[in-house]
């Protein structure tokens, strides 16, 4: 067992375009209220520069939310409290991507292991 085995974390990575600003900003500035609530943190929010290799057809935003756990977030998802909160990002934004992977807290580089890396690469 690594040493950084208690720092697996849940990502949520979101890639989009905007179709309607009003929308998804109304969505978005609920996000820093609503996400910590349910044990998630948004980690990186960027707009889209250059394609350099891959498949994926390019999205004009990228918004990367890290989950304590998978159940986070599917509490986060799914609560019906926010039943009117997830329709605005769902309108405002087209050709969503919207995926989830397991992965390791990259905080201190240092401290993870060959390990971990074989973790995440093994299928």
């Amino acid at each position: 067992m690594s040493a950084n085995s208690q720092k697996k974390k849940f990502y949520a990575l979101n890639m989009f375009d905007v179709v309607d600003l009003e929308k998804y900003l109304a969505y978005f500035s609920r996000l820093p209220e609503a996400a910590p609530q349910y044990g998630g943190r948004m980690v990186a929010f960027g707009r889209f520069r250059d394609s350099v290799a891959g498949d994926i057809a390019p999205r004009q935003v990228l918004f990367l939310v890290e989950w304590e756990s998978e159940e986070a977030f599917i509490s986060f998802r799914d609560d019906p409290a926010l039943a009117d909160l997830h329709p605005l990002r769902e309108s405002g934004a087209a050709s969503y991507v919207w995926q989830t992977f397991d992965g390791v807290d990259m905080s201190d580089p240092a401290n993870v292991s060959l390990d971990d890396v074989l973790a995440v690469l093994k299928p």
